[in-house]
């Protein structure tokens, strides 16, 4: 039976050894408990594997919540489902490395999940992804999105900061706006412009400013 909707899927695999932020530790994926261990432990036939992940916050595609920009601000716990999933979707097509408020200005942000497609996951996990000289959204952006009610801004790029210094105005305009941001999304090419819901919600942990997500949009047949 055909389905009504497809669903796209735009956050990168977590795998052992791999590095998202350059700086930052790979996560390590191992066994807490193997399936021939398990053997011993159940019924003639029956097995399980019981995984174990050490990883930081900052892993594959992510979500930052307000606490981690700010002490007071949110944890992933504190967020409202209703900023994280079934979310009206725009993407935003970019070319610039620097991006402006014009890129913005003539879409509709308010209660949106606000997309920023740069194509700037074709470098991931090459030394180019961390060079630096990724696209980002300039303080103007991401004031606009701000004052226009986006409810969420996402990009496939390795920061939404530029990170040339210690300065992240993006991350402090958004996050002290109670607006999430999603970092690191891959494959926008496969979303259309609009028309189209956006899920990106993390493990609920309190005290935690940041976590994977499985971030995805659903596009309905015509």
């Amino acid at each position: 039976m055909p389905r009504e909707f497809k669903l796209v899927d735009v956050s990168h695999t977590v795998e052992h050894g791999m590095i998202t932020y350059k700086g930052l530790p790979a996560p390590v994926i191992s066994e807490h408990l193997s399936r021939e261990d398990s053997r011993s432990r159940y019924a003639p036939g029956t097995e399980f594997q019981i995984g174990r992940i050490e990883m930081v916050a900052n892993t594959g595609t992510y979500l930052d919540s307000p606490f981690h920009r700010y002490a007071r601000g949110k944890d992933l716990a504190a967020l409202d489902l209703y900023s994280l999933a079934n979310l009206d979707g725009v993407v935003v097509r970019v070319s610039e490395r620097e991006i402006t408020e014009n890129r913005f200005s003539d879409i509709e942000v308010k209660d949106k999940a606000v997309l920023v497609h740069t194509g700037w996951d074709k470098h991931w996990r090459t030394e180019e992804y961390s060079s630096g000289n990724h696209p980002f959204l300039n303080e103007g952006a991401a004031t606009y999105l701000a004052k226009n009610g986006a409810a969420l801004v996402g990009i496939d790029s390795f920061n939404i900061d530029a990170t040339h210094d210690g300065n992240r105005p993006a991350h402090s305009i958004l996050l002290g706006h109670d607006i999430p941001i999603v970092e690191h999304l891959c494959r926008l090419e496969d979303l259309p412009d609009s028309g189209f819901k956006f899920f990106a919600v993390p493990v609920k942990v309190g005290q935690f400013g940041t976590f994977p997500v499985r971030a995805f949009g659903i596009v309905y047949a015509a």
